[in-house]
């Protein structure tokens, strides 16, 4: 297997890193709050970078939200991505994508997911979808919700439709978020209702996502790694204690453990090879061993890292959010070990 970007994949990016950077600054993630930058979600979607992720795939998708990461940009970039231009481009109708794909590739359409299902939304009789999803992430931006109902079946959704309500939910991750509840919606049905389509979306969702976590905790470490080198305790930089060595080696290696595993999973997708043991093993990484990073990170920051309004703070939420999001790691756990089982089982048959 060959993790090196392509070209296209390295450009794109070396592109978000760069509008990242400039755009996402502790003075405007801190005027945002708890919403969306809408300026940085007008310049990513005006430098192409939602649309790319056709071309450039989950590999290249992931790359890109590595650098979100870094930053804790406040965009529903993953989302949209995983939720919307991915999921229809590949499992949509031919009419589906026409319709709805150039709004996702352009910005003017945002969507979410309401996953993974946990039995709370249920089909009626008479085709409409009853039922509420606790929270959604970048609901109160989203224009269209892909949910999965108790079946596994998946619908998209207008969050605009009469019957269909949004309460904003505050979580610890600024992810203007909501409580989705449907009361009777006609949803449309996602392609023609193929098996298999909620578990790929599932696993692209976990893989993307946990890419989007190495890139917090490489952030994490980072803001560590400077405020250890810079302040200087008995006369020489804290940096120079074994304890603090050891503790930000750990959280290196941890963080190049879930780059690596999401770099499996997401390659594997792009090549067509089954990836759901890798994409549930990435997902594990990024929640047991992304926790350990930003706690890590706060932790070596001493009692700097005690402070709501720092930067690295900001971080810590982030990487707390993302343990928990599709799965904490026992539940993800527990499924890598019954899909092994199964596996093993029909291996012996």
């Amino acid at each position: 297997m060959d993790f090196t970007p392509s070209e296209e994949q390295t450009a794109a990016q070396g592109l978000a890193a760069r509008i990242f950077g400039d755009l996402s600054t502790h003075e405007r993630l801190t005027a945002a709050g708890t919403g969306t930058d809408a300026e940085l979600w007008k310049e990513l979607c005006a430098a192409g970078l939602p649309a790319a992720v056709e071309d450039v795939g989950l590999l290249g998708l992931v790359l890109v939200l590595e650098e979100q990461g870094r930053t804790t940009a406040q965009v529903p970039l993953a989302a949209t991505c995983v939720y919307g231009l991915l999921a229809v481009a590949a499992h949509g109708t031919p009419e589906q994508r026409e319709r709805l794909l150039p709004g996702l590739r352009d910005g003017t359409a945002v969507a979410t997911g309401a996953f993974p299902a946990r039995g709370g939304v249920h089909i009626a009789e008479d085709g409409a979808l009853y039922g509420s999803v606790p929270w959604v992430p970048w609901l109160r931006d989203a224009t269209h919700v892909l949910v999965a109902d108790a079946e596994r079946g998946l619908w998209i959704v207008g969050t605009g439709e009469p019957d269909v309500t949004a309460v904003p939910v505050e979580t610890t991750a600024p992810w203007s978020a909501g409580r989705l509840v449907l009361d009777g919606v006609r949803g449309e049905r996602l392609g023609n209702g193929q098996p298999g389509a909620y578990a790929d979306v599932l696993a692209t969702a976990r893989t993307a996502f946990a890419g989007l976590q190495a890139g917090v905790c490489a952030g994490s470490l980072a803001r560590a790694v400077h405020h250890t080198v810079t302040r200087e305790q008995f006369g020489r930089p804290l940096s120079t204690n074994q304890g603090v060595l050891l503790r930000a080696a750990d959280a290196h290696m941890d963080t190049e453990a879930i780059r690596v595993t999401a770099y499996e999973a997401a390659w594997r997708h792009d090549e067509r090879r089954a990836c759901a043991a890798q994409a549930l093993t990435a997902a594990w990484w990024a929640s047991e061993a992304g926790k350990r990073v930003v706690h890590a990170g706060q932790h070596l920051h001493g009692g700097t890292g005690a402070d709501l309004d720092h930067p690295v703070h900001r971080h810590f939420l982030w990487g707390r959010q993302l343990d928990a999001y599709l799965g904490c790691g026992g539940e993800v756990l527990e499924e890598l070990g019954l899909l092994l089982a199964h596996s093993s089982q029909e291996g012996a048959s």
